[in-house]
């Protein structure tokens, strides 16, 4: 090999190295992200479904949240598969989408729970309140009838006319 040509073989050698390890990186990076959208993206979803079933139990209609979770879900489904096959770049979309429609999914069912909850919340305060009015009504008129029950019987009392009783045995 001519000496002369050397130093240009190290360099196109060594240029391939580091286009190889940028690739290599590159690669790690893509399928760290689609891990942690993937993993993002079933949280989102599992919390999506506990606030679906919270809104369920306060007597929410839910059937359009579920259908939306359903999407969801397919979505979630199409990221896995994409991530197991290799392909970063679906997964990452595919989780993404996931995330957020799981998103609108939990913000339609807080929604939907407080509407739910909303009339009762108001029945259970105006019970309290007038319980709370009428027991302090009770103890008012409890307290006025003993006063004037109590001024009476003074009245009566002080206008009896004491007898004279003799002690004959």
């Amino acid at each position: 090999m001519n000496p002369k040509k050397l130093p240009l073989v190290l360099m196109v050698f060594l240029v391939s190295m580091i286009q190889f390890q940028v690739i290599t990186a590159s690669a790690i990076t893509e399928n760290e992200e689609a891990a942690a959208a993937l993993a993002t993206a079933e949280k989102a979803v599992a919390l999506a479904y506990n606030s679906s079933v919270r809104a369920e139990q306060a007597g929410a209609n839910i059937s359009g949240l579920f259908v939306m979770l359903k999407d969801a879900g397919d979505e979630l489904s199409k990221a896995e598969i994409a991530y197991m096959q290799g392909d970063f770049n679906l997964t990452l979309s595919s989780a993404t989408i996931c995330s957020q429609i799981a998103q609108r999914v939990n913000t339609g069912a807080d929604q939907l729970r407080l509407e739910a909850f909303g009339p009762r919340y108001i029945d259970i305060w105006l019970k309290m309140t007038v319980s709370i009015f009428a027991v302090v009504g009770v103890g008012i008129v409890g307290l006025w009838a003993w006063r004037v029950f109590k001024r009476r019987y003074y009245q009566r009392v002080l206008m009896m006319k004491p007898e004279n009783v003799s002690h004959e045995s």
